[in-house]
């Protein structure tokens, strides 16, 4: 499935640390949700991407137990654990969460308009 690709190019593109690569596949109104902040802007996402790869270093992101909980001909939205590790003050560490991402077909691309993370 087309939503499921785009999943995964979400993870691959997200571990580039190279938020030009994961631009390509956010949709233009999208609108994230973390624990301690929300981002509406392309501007806010590519500042908290950045501070985040700045402050772990060499991060490793990863979606296991993948569940699409809603598919239709232009949505889908899937829950999944994540899971980060990498060096942070010169120390490993590593923890996960929940995740929730919802996908919208726009000009046959699937795009990412909504993402929640929680600790």
């Amino acid at each position: 499935m087309d939503y499921q690709i785009a999943l995964n190019q979400y993870i691959q593109a997200t571990n580039t640390h190279n938020f030009d690569n994961v631009e390509k596949l956010l949709h233009d109104d999208a609108v994230y949700w973390f624990t301690n902040k929300s981002c509406t802007t392309m501007e806010e996402i590519r500042a908290f991407f950045e501070n985040a790869w700045d402050t772990i270093k060499e991060e490793v992101y990863s979606a296991k137990k993948v569940q699409w909980i809603t598919v239709d001909e232009n949505t889908a939205t899937c829950l999944y654990t994540f899971h980060f590790q990498g060096y942070m003050n010169g120390e490993f560490i590593s923890g996960s969460g929940r995740a929730t991402n919802v996908f919208v077909k726009e000009k046959e691309e699937w795009k990412l308009i909504h993402e929640h993370l929680s600790r």
